[in-house]
């Protein structure tokens, strides 16, 4: 199995159990639980897919994917209520899934030979839309969209190291590396550290 591969394995797994637990905070039935985790484990490999003209879609060809993301929120709907606070625990395991998740999505737009550009962008939209998918449904405001939080940053920072590791080494483990680091580092920061961008202020006009 190829880097990109076992990534997207990873992140489908982790991010799965992040919409188990999301269900659970929404007190959904086991049927729901399948729905939202499956949802966030596949939506950001899926809109990368589709916008690469990937076909077919990763999760199509392997369904795999699909029973993994199943299993994991089986095991969460059954555990859920052992752990003291799943809020804690859903933000580092998206943290770990959004890491892992934005390297595979730059993986595969490397692997299909696009620039740096098209590399950036589809590591951000394999770590970001999943989870984004999956609070929207759960009417939970977003993490994506906290305000200051570093969340798309941290994707778009760990796409970018990807990027630039790529231009110094010929092997695939360095970029991987450097993205999953750079991300993880820069949203644990934000978690751990209250590391945040300036959220926009209006100020009242000015009169000349």
């Amino acid at each position: 199995m190829s880097p990109p591969a076992l990534l997207d394995l990873a992140a489908v797994f982790v991010f799965a159990l992040t919409g188990a637990l999301v269900a659970s905070r929404a007190l959904l039935d086991l049927v729901g639980f399948l729905f939202v985790a499956c949802l966030t484990a596949v939506g950001g490999g899926t809109v990368r897919d589709l916008l690469l003209g990937r076909s077919p879609v990763f999760w199509v060809e392997a369904p795999e994917y699909i029973l993994l993301a199943c299993a994991a929120a089986v095991l969460v709907f059954f555990t859920a209520h052992l752990l003291e606070s799943r809020y804690t625990v859903l933000v580092w395991l998206d943290a770990v899934a959004l890491s892992v998740a934005v390297a595979a999505g730059a993986a595969v737009a490397q692997t299909m030979d696009h620039g740096p550009v098209i590399v950036v962008l589809m590591g951000i939209t394999t770590g970001c839309f999943g989870g984004l998918m999956r609070d929207v449904v759960c009417n939970e405001v977003p993490l994506v969209l906290k305000a200051g939080e570093l969340y798309v940053t941290a994707a778009f920072a760990g796409a970018a190291a990807s990027v630039f590791a790529a231009h110094l080494a010929d092997a695939a483990l360095p970029p991987l590396l450097a993205c999953i680091v750079t991300t993880f580092a820069l949203r644990a920061g934000s978690i751990r550290l209250g590391w945040k961008l300036r959220p926009y202020k209006p100020r009242p006009p000015r009169h000349r």
